[in-house]
C-alpha cells in the first residue's frame, strides 16, 4: 500500500475529485492526505476528508497568507482542528522568499504561531520552505516539532540539518526528472527519513511533467526512489508505509 502524504485536492484544478481517488487507489495508493493552507482551501478539504475514510487532512496557513491572517483566524483554525479527527498535521506552512522578503517579519510571526498550535495540539507539521532555508531550520529547532520538509529540495548538508533535528524529507515527483539533483541526496539518506507525495496538481514525474499531477502516479515516484537506494519494491513500500504511520499516526 502507497500513501501520498502531500496532494491538493480542489474543485478548481479538479472536474472530478472522486475519480481522482478512485484512480489512485486502482494504482495502490489508498490512503491521502491533502493539505487546506488557505481559508477557502482549508474549507474545502475539511469537506473532501468528512466524504471518504480514505482521505486525511493537513491544515494550516501557507506562508503566502502572512498578510491577509489575523490572531482571531488562527483561534478558529484551533478550533476547527480541535474537533476534527480526520486531521492528522498542521500544514503546509513555513517561509517562502522566492518573490522578496518584504513580509518575512510577517511570515516568521505565522510560522511560530501555527509551530504553537502543533504543540498544542500535539500534531506533526508538514513544511513549506523556499529560498528560506536557515530562517526555517533556526526556527524548527528551538521550537521542537517535528514532520515531514515537504517537497525537499536542498542539499545533503540541508537534508542532514533537518534530519538531526527529527524531520523526515517529502520525496515527489521532481525526482524522476532527468537532471534532477534530488537524486544524489536521497541516495544518501536513510529510507526510514523518507516519505513520498506528489504535491497534486503540480509537480507532475516524468514521463508526464508539465501536465496536471494526481496521487495516482506515487508508484513513478517509488520506482525511482527504488533505483536511487538499490532496494526490493516490497522493501521500499513497507519503509514508506511505516515512516508515514508513524509520523501520522494513521
Amino acid at each position: 500500500m502507497y500513501i501520498d502524504t502531500h496532494c491538493h485536492l480542489s474543485k478548481d484544478d479538479y472536474d472530478d475529485i472522486e475519480t481522482v481517488i478512485k484512480d489512485a487507489n486502482n494504482n495502490n495508493v489508498k490512503k491521502i492526505i491533502i493539505s487546506g493552507c488557505d481559508k477557502k482551501g482549508i474549507e474545502e478539504s475539511v469537506e473532501i476528508a468528512s466524504k471518504y475514510s480514505n482521505i486525511y487532512l493537513a491544515l494550516g496557513y501557507h506562508p503566502s497568507e502572512a498578510d491577509n491572517i489575523m490572531k482571531n483566524d488562527i483561534y478558529d483554525l484551533k478550533k476547527l482542528i480541535s474537533n476534527d479527527k480526520k486531521v492528522v498535521a498542521i500544514g503546509e506552512i513555513g517561509l517562502d522568499y522566492h518573490f522578496g522578503k518584504d513580509n518575512r517579519d510577517k511570515q516568521i510571526w505565522l510560522f511560530k504561531e501555527m509551530l504553537n498550535l502543533a504543540k498544542e495540539l500535539n500534531l506533526p507539521v508538514v513544511i513549506h520552505s523556499r529560498d528560506a532555508f536557515q530562517d526555517t531550520y533556526d526556527i524548527l529547532k528551538e521550537s521542537k516539532v517535528v514532520g515531514v520538509i515537504h517537497c525537499f529540495s536542498g542539499n545533503i548538508e540541508n537534508a542532514k540539518m533537518y534530519i538531526s533535528i527529527g524531520f523526515s524529507l517529502g520525496i515527489g515527483g521532481v525526482l524522476t526528472f532527468k537532471n534532477s539533483k534530488l537524486k544524489d541526496v536521497v541516495k544518501e539518506i536513510d529510507i526510514n527519513k523518507i516519505v513520498v507525495e506528489t504535491d497534486s496538481p503540480y509537480l507532475a514525474p516524468e514521463p508526464y511533467r508539465g501536465t496536471q499531477n494526481a496521487p495516482k502516479y506515487i508508484p513513478i515516484i517509488v520506482e525511482e526512489l527504488k533505483k536511487c537506494k538499490n532496494m526490493e519494491l516490497k522493501e521500499i513500500e513497507y519503509s514508506l508505509e511505516n515512516n508515514t504511520k508513524k509520523i501520522f499516526g494513521i
